[in-house]
C-alpha cells in the first residue's frame, strides 16, 4: 500500500499517546495505542497482528525488522511473569518501550508499534491495592496497551477485578481481558462465561479491544493433536459479535501454520502471541513448523551451524541449564542470567541472532497472519481520526442496574466454573 508523501511524519505528530510524546519528544518511532493495531486487523479481514514477547533485545530487533519489511503493524509485549517485579527476563515493563524506541530510531523502522503489558496477572482480590499503584507506573514507562488477567480467579471476582482496575488504565490505551486460564484442553472457556465477563464490563462502560480464552492451547510449546480449538473459538467470538470485541490468541507456539491460518480466517482473532519459538530461534536452535526444538539422538537441543549465539556461549548456557536441572519448560529462565552475555558478543553474532528472527517472522506475518499492509492501514486511520485516541468500538448496551455487585453474585450461581486441573500455567 502506497502512502502519501509525509504521511508517516504526520502520523508521528498526532498518533503518539501523551506518555510516549513525553518520554521520547524527538523520536521518529511510531508507538501507538493497541487499539489502532486491533482496528487495522479488523479492517483487513482475516488478519492477526503478531504480538511478540520481547524476552530479549534480539527478539525485539528481529521482529521490528520483519514488520518493517512486510509493512505489518506490530505488538511488542512482555508478560508480568517475564518482565514484572519477579521476572525471568532482563527486558521488563519499565524498559521495553525504551528498547523499542531506540531500535526504531536506529534502524529507521516506519511501521506502527504498540507496547503491550501482557498477562498482568491477579490471583487474589487482596492484590488490588498493589496493582492500582503499579499499573500507572507501566504507562509512565511507555506501555500503550495492557491485559488484565484475573482468569485464575472465580468468574465473578475476575469481572470485579477488571472493573476495579480499569480506572488506572488510560482511556486511549489498548485493553485486553481474559476468561479461562490458558492451560490446554482442561477448563475450556464457554460462551456463557465469555458473555458474563463482556456483558458485565459493558454495563460499567468498559469496552475491551480483545478477549483471551482458554481455547485449548498452552503457553510454551506442546505439539500435538489438540492445540487451538478453532470451532470453539469461532463459536464464542460469534456470540460476542454484538460487542465488537476481538480475540487475542495466546500460546501460538506449538500450533501448525495451517491451524493458525484457520484462526485468522475463521474467527475474530486480531492478536497472536508468539514467545517460546522466537526465544529458541534467536539462540540458534533448530525448530520445526510448530516451533518445537528438534532434539538430537542424545536428547539435547540441536544448534544450527552458523546460527544464533557462539558455540562457546551455547555450551555455557546449556551446561548452566543442566546443572540447575532445568526441564524444557524451564529454558525461558535462561533469558535473564544470559542476556548481558549475549549482548557482549560481536555485532556479527548479534546480527545473525537477529536475522534468524527476521527470517522466521517475515513469512509468518505475510503468509500465516496475513498482516502485510496493516502498517499503512494504521497510519491512514491515524490521519483520518486526527488523534492518538480511537475511542471504543461500541457504547454501553447493558443495564448497569443489572450488574451491581449484588446482581453479579446472583448471576454467577448460574455459571459452571470448572477450571480444570491446577498447576503453573504462567507465561
Amino acid at each position: 500500500m502506497s502512502l502519501k508523501r509525509g504521511a508517516f511524519e504526520a502520523a508521528l505528530e498526532i498518533g503518539r499517546p501523551p506518555n510516549i510524546k513525553s518520554l521520547f519528544p524527538n523520536s521518529k518511532a511510531l508507538i501507538v495505542s493497541g487499539k489502532y493495531i486491533d482496528r487495522a486487523m479488523r479492517t483487513k479481514s482475516g488478519s492477526m497482528a503478531v504480538a511478540v514477547n520481547g524476552r530479549s533485545y534480539f527478539i525485539i530487533r528481529g521482529a521490528l525488522l520483519a514488520a518493517n519489511a512486510t509493512d505489518s503493524a506490530l505488538i511488542i509485549e512482555i508478560a508480568r511473569s517475564e518482565g514484572g517485579a519477579d521476572a525471568y527476563c532482563a527486558v521488563n515493563f519499565w524498559n521495553i518501550a525504551r528498547i523499542v524506541d531506540a531500535l526504531c530510531n536506529q534502524f529507521n523502522i516506519r511501521i506502527p508499534v504498540a507496547i503491550h503489558a501482557d498477562h498482568y496477572g491477579i490471583k487474589h482480590m487482596n492484590q488490588f491495592q498493589a496493582a492500582s499503584i503499579e499499573i500507572p507506573t507501566l504507562f509512565d514507562a511507555g506501555i500503550s496497551s495492557i491485559a488484565i488477567d484475573a482468569s485464575h480467579m472465580p468468574d465473578d471476582e475476575n469481572l470485579l477485578m477488571n472493573i476495579l482496575l480499569h480506572p488506572f488504565i488510560p482511556d486511549w490505551a489498548g485493553f485486553e481481558t481474559e476468561i479461562g486460564e490458558i492451560k490446554g484442553k482442561t477448563g475450556l472457556s464457554t460462551v456463557q462465561e465469555a458473555k458474563f465477563l463482556i456483558c458485565g464490563l459493558n454495563a460499567h462502560d468498559i469496552f475491551p479491544d480483545w478477549i483471551a480464552l482458554n481455547n485449548g492451547t498452552t503457553h510454551g510449546i506442546e505439539k500435538g493433536s489438540e492445540g487451538i480449538q478453532v470451532d470453539l473459538t469461532a463459536k464464542i467470538h460469534s456470540a460476542l459479535a454484538p460487542f465488537k470485541v476481538s480475540g487475542a490468541q495466546h500460546g501460538t507456539s506449538g500450533n501448525s501454520s495451517e491451524r493458525l491460518r484457520k484462526i485468522a480466517m475463521n474467527t475474530s482473532t486480531t492478536k497472536a502471541n508468539l514467545a517460546t519459538a522466537l526465544q529458541y530461534i534467536s539462540w540458534g536452535s533448530k525448530v520445526d513448523d510448530y516451533g518445537n526444538c528438534v532434539m538430537g539422538s542424545d536428547g539435547e537441543f540441536v544448534k544450527l551451524p552458523g546460527c544464533g549465539m557462539t558455540d562457546k556461549l551455547w555450551k555455557e548456557m546449556f551446561d548452566y541449564a543442566w546443572e540447575h536441572k532445568f526441564k524444557i519448560g524451564d529454558m525461558k529462565k535462561l533469558c535473564r542470567p544470559f542476556e548481558n552475555k549475549l549482548l557482549g558478543q560481536s555485532e556479527e553474532i548479534q546480527k545473525r541472532m537477529t536475522t534468524g528472527i527476521t527470517d522466521f517472522l517475515s513469512p509468518f506475518m505475510k503468509d500465516v497472519c496475513n498482516s502485510s499492509g496493516t502498517g499503512s492501514l494504521v497510519i491512514e486511520r491515524i490521519l483520518e481520526t486526527g488523534s492518538y485516541d480511537l475511542g471504543p468500538k461500541i457504547g454501553r448496551t447493558e443495564d448497569p442496574a443489572e450488574w451491581t455487585e449484588e446482581k453479579i453474585a446472583e448471576r454467577i450461581k448460574e455459571i459452571d466454573q470448572n477450571k480444570g486441573k491446577e498447576g503453573d500455567f504462567s507465561e
